[in-house]
């Protein structure tokens, strides 16, 4: 019966040439990152549509309130080589631990997620499965793994392992440590209580967004935050640095009351590190999600702090125009280093 109103849902749509909005998962009212998607949770029906992409399933088990999930969410799932892998290579499907919706396994029986979470013997959150393209259960990853140990559990899958060795053989290999458990300072940061609202004729804005746990921002930090010609370009404008997962109290460039968290939820930060740019009444103007190398990074505190954003409004532009004047003085242009 399930089946066939949900057939029947889909003819109408058709033959009104209805096309409903993209859904995000959530758990309770907490949106997930965009790489989650919304099923019918008719597991033996997504398996085989992820199977024809040369994917496999990744369940991820949550529940409201969990700080454990919240970390993963904030941490792992904000930086782009993770979410590009599980893009690639997964159809990640989210459940509430406590949740009521029906799930049908590969037994053809239908559970409510919280009865599918006891069958499938889940006791922790965050859990998250992998499944092979049968409905085997490969690997399970119990409670949060910082990122580059989420990263590797997530390759036993990729490389297809489950034939060679055990999950817990796999991740012996992975070292406990990894990218820095706490925040980098710098001297050009503002100091709080942080009034980001902006008035004519201030300093243009750039608020960096970081988070615990995340190799890019270390990298940022060691290097890009390193090179002379960045550290004079961003002399040139107000820098303010926020966790994405803190509470820090703000007042926005706009001049509303806020903190971290909510805004970098507001302004759709997906991606650690990220910088917004605003300009002197408080306007968003330009960003970057994601770290990139050094001539890239300073060059957009240039293109911002010297107004170029106002005449050229594409940065590669900008930035192809840049490249020719310094070998028109005959400078060295390194892209990459």
């Amino acid at each position: 019966m399930r089946r066939l109103r949900v057939l029947a849902a889909l003819l109408f749509a058709a033959l009104f040439a209805v096309s409903p909005a993209p859904t995000l998962a959530q758990i309770g009212e907490e949106i997930l990152p965009p790489v989650f998607v919304e099923t019918l949770l008719e597991l033996p029906d997504d398996a085989a549509q992820a199977a024809k992409s040369g994917k496999r399933l990744l369940l991820y088990f949550g529940q409201v309130g969990c700080p454990y999930c919240k970390e993963l969410m904030q941490t792992s799932f904000t930086q782009k080589a993770i979410v590009d892998k599980t893009a690639k290579h997964f159809l990640p499907i989210a459940f509430n631990l406590f949740g009521d919706r029906e799930v049908t396994w590969f037994d053809g029986k239908v559970r409510s997620e919280k009865e599918f979470a006891k069958f499938l013997k889940v006791q922790f959150t965050p859990t998250l499965l992998l499944l092979d393209e049968k409905g085997n259960i490969i690997a399970r990853i119990n409670g949060y793994y910082p990122p580059h140990r989420f990263s590797a559990a997530l390759d036993y899958s990729v490389q297809r392992l489950e034939g060679k060795r055990s999950f817990a053989e796999h991740m012996k290999a992975v070292p406990q440590t990894g990218a820095s458990a706490t925040l980098h300072e710098q001297p050009f940061f503002m100091k709080p209580p942080l009034n980001l609202a902006r008035k004519p004729g201030d300093k243009p804005l750039a608020v960096l967004f970081e988070s615990r746990h995340c190799a890019p921002c270390d990298e940022l930090h060691q290097e890009g935050f390193k090179r002379k010609e960045t550290l004079a370009a961003i002399s040139r404008l107000d820098v303010a640095r926020f966790s994405l997962s803190g509470r820090d109290a703000l007042t926005t460039p706009d001049g509303r009351s806020s903190n971290a968290e909510a805004w970098g939820r507001q302004l759709g930060i997906s991606y650690t590190p990220s910088v917004v740019f605003f300009d002197d009444r408080g306007k968003e103007v330009f960003r970057l999600e994601a770290y990139v190398r050094p001539f890239h990074f300073t060059s957009s505190f240039e293109y911002v702090a010297s107004g170029a954003y106002r005449k050229e409004p594409e940065f590669q532009r900008f930035l192809q125009n840049k490249a020719e004047h310094m070998k028109e003085r005959g400078e060295k242009l390194e892209l990459w280093k």
